[in-house]
């Protein structure tokens, strides 16, 4: 059968049940603004932040906040820089929404290789992060301040 001949087939049947062009067309109008609407909110759900450098600029991170299922996760990526015989630090903190704060911390003393980060962080109030200087045990300084990372309600 061609598609002409089962257009008019399904016109002339929507004709005879009495249910009419017009709402035909609305409910695809409806349908097509709810695909819409769906891209939308879908584009709303990532926030970038960065780029959060440490006070001698040797370390950097950046990243972006996206929804999920479980609440909200951080993801990023931690730089060190070439040359630099430490290492960098990123400390994130959180405040989830049963009050408690929650921190996470990385390293990366490569000096050429980038490292990606994750954090689920559930549902949280605010969060904030800091790049520091250190050796690859610990923090020894050169830190930035905290730096919002998300915060509900913007």
């Amino acid at each position: 059968m061609h598609r002409t001949a089962r257009l008019l087939l399904g016109l002339t049947t929507a004709a005879a049940l009495g249910l009419g062009l017009p709402a035909t067309t609305a409910s695809a109008a409806t349908t097509s603004a709810a695909s819409t609407a769906s891209s939308v909110a879908r584009a709303a759900e990532t926030w970038s932040w960065g780029p959060t450098a440490s006070s001698d600029r040797g370390g950097w991170a950046g990243g972006v906040v996206r929804s999920s299922g479980t609440g909200l996760r951080i993801h990023g990526d931690l730089y060190d820089a070439a040359g630099a015989r430490t290492c960098s630090w990123l400390k994130i903190k959180w405040l989830s929404d049963h009050g408690r704060w929650h921190t996470k911390t990385f390293r990366n003393c490569s000096r050429s290789r980038v490292l990606s980060f994750r954090v689920n962080a559930g549902y949280m109030l605010t969060s904030s992060a800091k790049v520091c200087r250190g050796t690859s045990t610990r923090i020894t300084g050169r830190c930035s301040g905290w730096e919002g990372v998300w915060s509900q309600g913007g």
